[in-house]
């Protein structure tokens, strides 16, 4: 297939684009010019939100794509240029959306991707949860033409490109792994009891890759997850274990700290999601276990740091 990757050196974007040369595909990315790309890329240089600039250098490849993946589209300006661009420009589209459309106040166990309650206020994670559900609208309401099109809903995502870290004040923290290892306890609200599925960003742009040529997906939303269900607190529980240290969690009541972060409600709530509808289609189940993924996780980020 040619694809191209709205982003490309961002944590999805650069494992859909390493996912896709491995396997033998074409592949396009379009990024501000400002990191380090997957080798092997034919990158495109435009910043999104200049949209006089993002369509001159999309209109500028005179071709079209079997599959246009947009990993950063955050607001309806971005989905409706998307639609504007690729209506005739792409074969199949998937839109990378979030679990935080649902309203955390209202969902079920699991939650389906077809009878939710949304977002519909709040500032934070939770506006950010409402501007991906009126992208996702504009994309099911809007004249697509010849392209087909997907949403995938990923709840948290991990893997090496990025830095550990699942719950408030702990995540995506830079320090985790040299605070655990220094011994100092963990602040989890809740107590880290809340459940979820985190999915390595690998298995995403697996699933992601799988929608390409598959016209069962086509017009469809579906949630993305790990196969693991697990409290919160065990995700730093395995990561505390890879590192061989103890962990100590300090609780903070969840009450409290949603009366001073209301905006961070998406976060406070179980996440759990049936994959079954990705496996009916014929699209790639994850698969990799939490312990599994967080390892390399963890392998990754050292690394790195020794690089540093």
């Amino acid at each position: 297939m040619d694809i191209l990757i709205i982003g490309g050196s961002g944590h999805v974007s650069g494992a859909t684009a390493r996912a896709a040369l491995a396997a033998g595909h074409r592949v396009w990315t379009v990024t501000r010019g400002k990191r380090e790309l997957v080798p092997g890329v034919v990158p495109l240089v435009a910043d999104r939100t200049d949209r006089a600039a993002f369509a001159a250098v999309i209109a500028g490849q005179q071709r079209s794509w079997d599959l246009v993946v947009d990993c950063i589209c955050f607001d309806l300006p971005d989905i409706e240029q998307d639609i504007a661009l690729f209506r005739d420009r792409a074969r199949q589209f998937v839109l990378i959306s979030s679990d935080f459309v649902y309203d955390p106040t209202r969902r079920t166990f699991p939650q389906s991707a077809d009878a939710a309650c949304y977002v519909t206020e709040g500032e934070g994670s939770l506006a950010y949860g409402r501007k991906k559900r009126l992208c996702e609208c504009a994309l099911a309401d809007g004249d697509t033409g010849g392209m087909g099109w997907t949403v995938l809903r990923p709840c948290h995502i991990y893997g090496p490109t990025s830095e550990l870290g699942c719950l408030p004040l702990h995540g995506r923290d830079r320090n985790l792994i040299e605070n655990l290892r220094a011994g100092k306890p963990l602040q989890l609200i809740g107590g880290g009891h809340h459940l979820q599925q985190p999915i390595l960003a690998a298995d995403l742009a697996a699933t992601i890759l799988s929608v390409g040529g598959n016209g069962n997906a086509q017009g469809r939303i579906f949630n993305v997850a790990g196969p693991d269900i697990v409290e919160s607190w065990h995700y730093y529980r395995i990561i505390a274990d890879i590192l061989g240290v103890g962990l100590t969690v300090e609780e903070v009541p969840v009450d409290a700290y949603l009366a001073a972060n209301p905006g961070q409600a998406p976060f406070l709530c179980h996440r759990i999601y049936d994959l079954a509808p990705l496996r009916a289609c014929g699209l790639h189940v994850p698969g990799t276990r939490l312990a599994d993924g967080l390892a390399q996780h963890v392998a990754g980020l050292l690394a790195r740091r020794a690089a540093e």
